[in-house]
C-alpha cells in the first residue's frame, strides 16, 4: 500500500502531529509527576506560541438536558480534536468511555488521550463509535 493511501485514511493527521510535538514539550518541560492543571497550564502556553486554535475546558452538553453539563473536555482544538489529559498511576476503562462520551456529545470525530504520568508518553487516539 502507498504511504499516500494511508495517510488519506489518517483522521486530522496534521494537526494530530502537531498537538503530538505540544504534549512531548510539556511531558519533557514539567516531567512526569507534575499536576494535571499544571500540564493544562503549560499546553495551553504552547498552544497559543504555536497559533493553534484551541478552547479550554470546554463544555459538551447532555442529551435531554439543557443547562451546562458535566461534560466538561480538557481541550477542544480547531473543533476537530478533544484533548483530555490525565496525571495518574494508570489509565483506566473510565477515562475512555469519558472520551468517548465528550465524542459524542460534541460530534466530534477524533479524541487524544494523554496520561503524563508514564514514563515514556504515549497519546492515544479514540476514535468516535457510531451510536
Amino acid at each position: 500500500m502507498d504511504t499516500n493511501d494511508t495517510n488519506k485514511k489518517i483522521i486530522y493527521s496534521d494537526l494530530s502531529y502537531k498537538i503530538v510535538n505540544v504534549l512531548f514539550a510539556a511531558h519533557n518541560g514539567i516531567g512526569r509527576f507534575g499536576r494535571e492543571k499544571q500540564y493544562g497550564d503549560l499546553i495551553e502556553n504552547l498552544f497559543k506560541e504555536r497559533g493553534i486554535e484551541f478552547e479550554r475546558e470546554k463544555h459538551l452538553p447532555v442529551k435531554g438536558i439543557k443547562r451546562e453539563s458535566t461534560n466538561k473536555a480538557d481541550f477542544v482544538i480547531e473543533s476537530k480534536i478533544v484533548l483530555e489529559i490525565k496525571s495518574k498511576p494508570m489509565i483506566e476503562r473510565e477515562d475512555y468511555s469519558q472520551l468517548q462520551r465528550y465524542l459524542q456529545a460534541g460530534n466530534y470525530r477524533l479524541g487524544l488521550l494523554t496520561n503524563f504520568r508514564n514514563r515514556y508518553l504515549r497519546p492515544i487516539r479514540i476514535i468516535r463509535l457510531n451510536s
